[in-house]
């Protein structure tokens, strides 16, 4: 689970972990909180667009780099989707290998940046160089900060959940990140825990975040703008300035393309009556997955994965916190309240 239901649980239980903890993150997170959804998915995925053309229908389908074999609306052939820019076509694999690595700092370079990569004990001073740069060049504005810290949720939260940093104890079928344990985290993510326990409008909230707008200081974190600041000072590495109307034309296609993939996750998630009454997921997932709707709550039960959530929420508040010591202004800020994660943690901390 790391696609837009993951990474948007995550962020919700990270500034409820924060508000806890008293951190001044917390309430700047739940004021603009379409922004700090935006920063945990947007943040970081910059793959987000489409991957073909459904040659039948000539729509746009698919989300790249996730290879499609055959239409998902007709089952016929598909075609490349390229993105067009400044006269010039490129592939999704293309996107994704010039700009992940720098969204996601730990892990994702191409072969030919993997000297950029940022280790896990220096990612508070990153965070920090990126919060006070904000301050100092993005303008007052809370807004920002608060998708800056939703992207910090998300380096953190994908390191974990892909082993690429230890902490998160899950194994379901075949491991913590496979092709068929990410349907199963993802859809009681969904119903279990966001609609049954936390009550979360899951169409109002990733229609918020794809409505939100492109901030300029991503391409400062991913040095993809002229160096200045903290950030520049100490991480003088990787600046490429000459990319950024690409990238900016990018964060543009993001939003768009978050919007319809974001109906297509919420119809993904939808459980269907079946003849014997009981409510199971639809027959793809069932078919990738080999498993039904009520196997999968007994497998999550039996890998007691709202513990490794609680583990999630708690990661992503220690690494706000070693933010918050490094970054003198933002530590002036006003403290969170608690939001609820005492009784949270109570229920998943065993």
């Amino acid at each position: 689970m790391s696609g837009i239901i993951g990474h948007s649980m995550y962020a919700v239980l990270g500034a409820k972990a924060a508000a806890q903890r008293k951190l001044p993150v917390a309430p700047i997170a739940t004021r603009h909180f379409a922004s700090f959804l935006a920063g945990a998915y947007l943040g970081s995925d910059i793959q987000t667009m489409p991957e073909a053309i459904c040659v039948d229908t000539g729509r746009e389908v698919g989300y790249a780099t996730a290879r499609l074999e055959k239409s998902p609306i007709t089952g016929g052939a598909v075609r490349p989707w390229m993105f067009k820019h400044d006269g010039r076509e490129h592939t999704t694999r293309e996107i994704f290998d010039v700009f992940y690595g720098r969204a996601h700092l730990v892990f994702g370079w191409s072969k030919a940046d993997r000297e950029h990569t940022v280790p896990w004990d220096h990612l508070p001073d990153y965070f920090a160089d990126v919060v006070e740069d904000t301050f100092e060049f993005f303008g007052p504005s809370e807004r920002t900060l608060s998708y800056i810290f939703g992207w910090i949720v998300h380096v953190v939260s994908d390191s974990l959940i892909k082993s690429v940093h230890e902490g998160i104890d899950l194994h379901l079928l075949d491991g913590k990140y496979t092709p068929r344990n990410r349907p199963i985290q993802d859809l009681v993510t969904f119903h279990e825990i966001g609609v049954k326990e936390l009550r979360l409008d899951w169409p109002a909230l990733l229609a918020d975040l794809a409505a939100t707008p492109v901030e300029s200081a991503q391409l400062h974190y991913m040095r993809i703008a002229e160096p200045r600041g903290r950030l520049a000072r100490e991480f003088p590495n990787g600046w490429e300035p000459a990319k950024q109307t690409l990238l900016n034309a990018v964060l543009v296609e993001n939003r768009r393309w978050c919007k319809q993939h974001a109906e297509d996750v919420l119809n993904d998630m939808q459980l269907v009556r079946t003849t014997d009454g009981r409510l199971d997921c639809n027959e793809s997932i069932r078919k990738a997955v080999g498993l039904n709707y009520a196997a999968m709550l007994g497998l999550a039960e039996k890998a007691n994965f709202r513990h490794a959530l609680w583990q999630m929420g708690e990661a992503i508040a220690q690494m706000f916190e070693a933010t918050v010591q490094r970054s003198p202004r933002l530590a002036k800020l006003p403290a969170g309240d608690s939001a609820g994660w005492d009784e949270l943690a109570r229920r998943w901390k065993r």
